[in-house]
């Protein structure tokens, strides 16, 4: 029974959040939805000599006759959306239509309800993707914050290494600032740890560029002025 809570007695109230459904596996709270940007939107702005297709919160049919089990991002290589992507064949991932599964299957951690460590683990095992990943930044389901599963035949086992061999991509926990929040953040890397940037950070880091070799030039130029060579003149 949700309570009512009057406010200055009027006839509005407030029920209580615990309630509520604010998330399930087709509904985003506002943390998951922009964590979601952030992992899909630096695969576009990094990755630019491969064909891949990363998503978040579409759905994936493995098996005739069940139904499509939808993580929070996938990531699949060497494949793209058909063109007449409208079309209802062609509106989400069906693995025998692509001819594989994704190589990375991830969910994002809300609640204890996705039994994200029981029956989804056995179904990304049972449809054969690369890698699972479980990032629990509120630690729902223990202590770990980044749990990675590698496929070894045919079972997943937790693996301690967070890059991935396979898709030639790692993730790791990174602190700083996306679209106007600072927090912690799941972000994909290079082997050599560094992240791979959004659009924003690269762009930022193009004006930096761009400043720093103008004060290289502004630099030479007082240097060539001090003995006294004119450089507009040369």
């Amino acid at each position: 029974m949700v309570q009512e809570v009057l406010i200055n007695d009027d006839d509005y109230y407030v029920p209580d959040a615990n309630e509520l459904i604010t998330e399930n596996d087709t509904l985003d709270n506002f943390a998951t939805s922009k964590q979601k940007r952030l992992l899909i939107g630096s695969l576009y702005s990094s990755i630019q000599q491969q064909t891949f297709l990363p998503a978040a919160n579409v759905g994936i049919s493995h098996t005739d006759g069940q139904p499509a089990i939808v993580p929070d991002v996938f990531l699949s290589l060497d494949v793209q959306v058909p063109q007449n992507w409208w079309e209802k064949q062609n509106r989400c991932y069906m693995v025998w239509r692509f001819g594989k599964p994704p190589e990375v299957v991830l969910e994002i951690v809300s609640n204890k309800e996705g039994d994200e460590l029981g029956k989804k683990l056995k179904i990304y095992e049972q449809m054969r993707a690369s890698y699972y990943i479980v990032y629990d930044p509120n630690q729902q389901l223990g202590e770990k914050v980044l749990r990675v599963y590698e496929l070894r035949g045919t079972r997943y086992f937790e693996t301690s290494e967070i890059w991935l061999e396979q898709v030639g991509l790692g993730v790791t926990l990174w602190e700083g600032e996306f679209e106007g929040r600072q927090d912690h953040w799941l972000r994909w890397c290079y082997q050599d740890g560094n992240v791979l940037s959004t659009g924003d950070e690269r762009a930022s880091q193009s004006e930096q560029r761009a400043s720093q070799a103008e004060q290289r030039t502004q630099l030479l130029a007082d240097r060539l002025r001090a003995m006294g060579v004119d450089p507009d003149t040369l």
